[in-house]
């Protein structure tokens, strides 16, 4: 893998871990009560929003896609905590373990990202910001599927695997987009 490719992973998901933090600070964990199946409605949203900037000659909302990629990580970075620790009525955990939780998680998407991209040759590289914003979006549907079968498949990847590689597909996006700016 290109070291570059590491160091600008890195600082995307620093940013959206700022972010995450930021939020924890002004809300406290209380996303701890949404079901998975809820963190999947709030990343299709974000998600569909991307697609539709992308897609519609105007925006009303001024604000850009960056935001919206970064809630898309740290959403699917909550969800699977949600499926690891399991849902709860309240609030549980403290800042300094939702931190690390989302540190741990994070390093396990860095290092499938790591795997995938050594087999893929970095390929998302040469691919559009809305190939990656259809993908996210198709990875969800994939999941509504999957909890509407009560976690069930046949021969597919499980839930979980499907919100890691939307993490990956969020961040590269964010990379592509920052290139872009760097560049243009």
């Amino acid at each position: 893998m290109n070291e570059h490719t590491a160091e600008q992973f890195k600082a995307v998901t620093s940013l959206c871990q700022q972010v995450f933090l930021d939020k924890m600070s002004d809300y406290g964990p209380a996303w701890r009560i949404l079901r998975t199946s809820s963190l999947t409605d709030q990343i299709y949203i974000k998600a569909n929003r991307i697609r539709t900037i992308q897609t519609k000659p105007t925006q009303l909302v001024n604000e850009g896609v960056e935001g919206e990629f970064q809630g898309i990580v740290n959403y699917a970075v909550m969800a699977i905590i949600q499926l690891r620790k399991g849902v709860t009525d309240k609030p549980d955990l403290k800042a300094d373990e939702a931190l690390s939780l989302y540190r741990s998680t994070m390093e396990e998407a860095f290092g499938l990202m790591t795997r995938k991209n050594h087999d893929y040759d970095e390929v998302w590289r040469k691919m559009r910001v809305s190939s990656l914003t259809d993908i996210i979006l198709m990875k969800l549907l994939r999941i509504k599927q999957i909890e509407d079968n009560q976690g069930n498949t046949l021969v597919s990847e499980g839930i979980d695997a499907n919100f890691f590689d939307i993490i990956n597909y969020a961040v590269f996006a964010l990379i592509l987009l920052g290139e872009a700016t760097q560049h243009g």
